[in-house]
């Protein structure tokens, strides 16, 4: 579903982005569903399947073994790709705990994509491409260090795609890559297995 709260068509226009911004605020979204912006629009992500909260469960609950007393996890947080004019609410995103310490408490404004040392998307079946395409050059663009693809819908079978070392023309140069059943390792400074057998397939 998509809210047309466009000014002039551009969304990277200074005044139509704190339009956007402010709607995004505003929003009275359903529990369970997620609002971004996204192509000069306010774009509403329906409520994932049990399926995909399981992985995400799971996938937090292996960085949480080895992650640093200053990083912490969310699941709700929005964050803005400034480059592109763009916010994302991430399935996981993993920020210093000392950045959302210093936000303004009577806000929702979303974080800076920048500062997040890794992201986490888990495909559904409406949204695989985005997640392949759009987010994975808009992760790259803000300088995400690590973006960690889940998607049980690749033509290839259930893979899981670790994406380092962004370049600033919206691409990774480095790409680690497991089917479901093998583990997959997350650098420093997670330094962590994640045991993709675990994971739930497709419903």
């Amino acid at each position: 579903m998509t809210a047309a709260f466009v000014e002039n068509g551009q969304a990277s226009d200074g005044r139509a982005w704190g339009y956007l911004l402010q709607t995004w605020r505003e929003l009275d979204v359903p529990e369970g569903w997620r609002a971004e912006i996204d192509e000069g629009q306010i774009v509403l992500v329906p409520p994932r399947h049990a399926h995909h909260n399981g992985i995400a469960a799971r996938v937090q609950r292996r960085l949480y073994a080895t992650l640093p007393e200053d990083l912490e996890i969310y699941q709700t947080l929005g964050i803005h790709i400034a480059p592109l004019g763009k916010l994302y609410v991430p399935d996981l995103v993993v920020m210093p705990t000392e950045l959302i310490a210093a936000a303004d408490p009577g806000t929702s404004d979303p974080m800076d994509a920048s500062k997040a040392l890794l992201v986490v998307e888990i495909t559904s079946r409406g949204n695989a491409r985005e997640d392949r395409t759009k987010k994975y050059r808009a992760y790259a663009r803000a300088g995400v260090p690590m973006y960690l693809l889940i998607d049980r819908f690749d033509t290839r079978g259930l893979m899981v795609t670790l994406f380092t070392e962004p370049n600033e023309d919206g691409t990774y140069k480095h790409t680690d890559a497991v089917p479901f059943g093998k583990p997959l390792t997350v650098p420093s400074p997670f330094d962590v297995q994640l045991l993709t057998e675990e994971f739930p397939g497709p419903a």
